[in-house]
Formats: C-alpha cells, sequence, structure tokens
C-alpha cells in the first residue's frame, strides 16, 4: 500500500506534507535494517498498519495550532511522527525509555525537518511538563497508562474533547475501562475501510487537572 492511502482519508495535504508522507517508507526502511523498530511483515504495511493508524487519532480529535501533545513509548515515532506531519502548528514531544528508539525518532525527524518534533529517552513518569493530550499506541494496560501521566495534562481544554489521552487499542476493552465512567472508544473502522482497522479503536479518557 503506498503513501496514496494517506491521500485518500486527508485529501486536504499541502504539497510539502505529501512529500513528507513520501519520505517515510524509505527512511523507516533504511533504519529499520539498522535498528529493528518495525516488525519485518509491517514495514511493508508501513502507511496502513503504522502511518494511517497513528493518524486515527486525528480523525477522533484534530490538534489546534499551539497546542501540545506527548507521545509516551513512541518506539520507532508512532503516533507522533505522522501526527506532527499532519499538525506542523502543534508541538509534540516523543519518549520512549529504549535509546535507540529514540536515535531512530530523531533522525526521522531531522530528515523530515520537524521542528514541531522533539524526542527524548525519558520515562512517563519523569516528565514534568504539562500537555494538552497524552497520545500512545496500546504500551501498557490503563490503569497503569493512567498512573504514569498523572499530573500532566494542562488545566484549559481548547479542543472538542477534554485535555487527557487518546490511546490508540484494539479488541474488546470494556474490562479494562469499567472503571473508567468518562471514557469514549471511536471505532477506526468508523473512519478507515481497510480489513486492517476492523478491531482498532482510539481511546478518549479525559483527565482531571491535579495541579503541581
Amino acid at each position: 500500500m503506498s503513501v496514496a492511502i494517506i491521500d485518500k482519508y486527508f485529501p486536504s495535504l499541502t504539497e510539502d506534507q505529501v512529500a513528507k508522507f513520501l519520505k517515510l517508507e524509505a527512511l523507516y526502511k533504511d533504519w529499520n535494517s539498522k535498528i529493528n523498530v518495525i516488525s519485518r511483515k509491517d514495514i511493508d504495511e508501513l502507511y496502513v498498519r503504522h502511518v494511517l493508524h497513528s493518524l486515527g487519532i486525528a480523525k477522533v480529535q484534530p490538534f489546534l495550532p499551539g497546542s501540545s501533545i506527548l507521545d509516551v513509548g513512541t518506539g520507532g515515532g508512532f503516533p507522533g511522527i505522522p501526527l506532527a506531519i499532519l499538525f506542523p502548528e502543534t508541538q509534540f514531544y516523543l519518549i520512549d525509555a529504549i535509546g535507540k528508539k529514540i536515535t531512530v525518532v530523531n533522525e526521522v525527524a531531522q530528515a523530515l525537518k520537524l521542528e514541531n518534533v522533539t524526542a527524548e529517552q525519558i520515562r512517563a513518569e519523569k516528565v514534568k511538563s504539562e500537555f494538552d493530550f497524552i497520545v500512545s499506541r496500546a504500551v501498557t494496560n490503563m490503569p497503569d497508562f493512567v498512573k504514569w501521566v498523572k499530573g500532566k495534562v494542562k488545566k484549559n481544554s481548547q479542543h472538542t474533547l477534554k485535555n487527557g489521552i487518546l490511546y490508540l487499542k484494539g479488541g474488546d476493552l470494556s474490562e479494562e475501562l469499567a472503571i473508567y465512567k468518562t471514557a469514549k472508544i471511536f471505532n477506526l473502522p468508523d473512519y478507515f475501510e481497510e480489513d486492517f482497522f476492523e478491531t482498532k479503536k482510539v481511546v478518549h479518557l479525559p483527565l482531571k487537572y491535579t495541579g503541581k
């Protein structure tokens, strides 16, 4: 599947954005040969399984200029890098506990001249800043994730959805989310028709501001 799949769902991309999305495949194939950040079978499906999947968050909540997003456990840069291409006026802070993954993120961001991306090898618990949203792709169960990011959400919401977590996850989440009465599930097949998205979801969980 080529970069055309992105244009299919996001038809108002600029030429610069299309060019950046186009470069992703060669960049990730090159880096994946040195540092394995994407499974071998997935690298050939990069645009559906990684790029478009990441952009599922954008279908649920587009980010406003000047807002800030924390991507926890970004791995090779997902969902942060595709979102940063789509929202050039939003600041993205991509973190992972594994240094070699952050090396890849930094190199990809540099190659694409993404000035709105900062990447760091750090655990979420150690992050001191506050953000409009915290995004991630199923790095752990929701209760543990909530503990990691407690106190990292800005007080004032300016988006349609309240500030909090936007989490990409699959399968049956009813048990895991039972304790979160304010959690809302968005099914990605409502936005994308490819079979890959059949069980994929974005979970929005508003987080109360707790102060310093």
